[in-house]
């Protein structure tokens, strides 16, 4: 009897330890002590996507490569070192991961206005593709504040974890079901494609070698820079208008023109075809819906209380 009631204490300790870590995320957390952190951020964002349009997806990217491998920490802004495995070799990252000058711009910036480091590198990552998809005049959400810094990385994991260009569907949702998200997370935050670019080797098999699920003149357009052999870090636009949030994405899967594999497995017969029908005709909806989705892969596994650290720098552990 003691032994059941101890276990079932146990339990309920790690429930409440669990729902604690949840709760320690708040949309105030520097309302306080920096309470000009925020605004900081978005300057800095904004001043990159003004030089360059396409570091907004290249922005968005990071924070999701991020949170995809335990949880949005940081780890991948870590460099290499003796004891830390670096994500940004990954398989998803190397030579593509990118925005990393902006994230360490954006803490200097920080750290200066709030006299100290308290703004920690997850929260700069959340923020930052939060206001990058604004700044594309995309939709805006609450960015749940309190994560903290991991003093890991894992490149195995990020070669593990982060979706491949070339899965089909059931991988796809077997992938976002492992990070806590179902099939309407997967649609949604696969629109995030509606920004930036794919380079040819993560294109080139379905524009040369599939033919059931894609437009043979769309195949052939992107031949044109994407050669069968070689070329293989050339760039094409995920959709018609890579610096805009929009739902023209959803529009090029319903008419087999998805540039990615993993894009077109969403609309090719499955169970998301009618949600991809929907955000293709309906951008308010898809817009509430991703910044949805963006909350709830913002809150993956965060660090919080004194699990952690506030980085002085993102690119090492103190």
């Amino acid at each position: 009897m003691v032994s059941r009631s101890f276990f079932f204490l146990h339990v309920l300790i790690l429930f409440s330890l669990a729902v604690m870590a949840f709760s320690d995320l708040s949309d105030d957390f520097y309302e306080d002590v920096c309470p000009k952190a925020l605004p900081t951020i978005k300057r800095v964002v904004e001043d990159a996507i003004r030089k360059e349009r396409r570091m907004g997806a290249s922005l968005l990217r990071l924070h999701f490569h991020d949170c995809f491998v335990n949880g949005c920490d940081a780890s991948v802004l870590l460099d290499q070192t003796a004891t830390i495995d670096s994500e940004k070799t990954a398989r998803a990252n190397n030579n593509s991961a990118r925005g990393f000058e902006v994230i360490d711009k954006i803490k200097s910036a920080v750290d200066k206005v709030c006299g100290r480091p308290v703004v920690s590198c997850a929260d700069i990552l959340a923020v930052a593709a939060r206001d990058s998809v604004v700044a594309l005049h995309g939709p805006t959400w609450e960015v749940k504040l309190g994560r903290r810094d991991s003093t890991t990385a894992s490149r195995t994991t990020a070669n593990n974890d982060i979706p491949s260009p070339f899965m089909d569907l059931p991988a796809l949702i077997n992938n976002f079901k492992k990070q806590g998200l179902d099939k309407e997370d997967l649609v949604a935050l696969s629109g995030g494609h509606t920004l930036g670019f794919a380079q040819c080797f993560t294109f080139r098999n379905r524009i040369y070698n599939e033919t059931n699920n894609i437009d043979s003149t769309f195949a052939r357009q992107r031949q044109a820079n994407c050669p069968r052999r070689g070329g293989d870090s050339n760039l094409a636009s995920l959709d018609p208008t890579p610096a805009l949030f929009d739902s023209k994405y959803f529009s090029n899967l319903v008419s087999k023109k998805g540039l990615l594999h993993s894009d077109q497995a969403l609309f090719s017969g499955g169970k998301t075809d009618d949600l991809v029908k929907k955000y293709s005709k309906n951008l308010r909806t898809f817009s509430k819906d991703f910044a949805k989705s963006m909350i709830k892969m913002g809150n993956i596994k965060p660090l919080t209380g004194r699990q952690g650290q506030i980085r002085v720098n993102c690119r090492k552990v103190n």
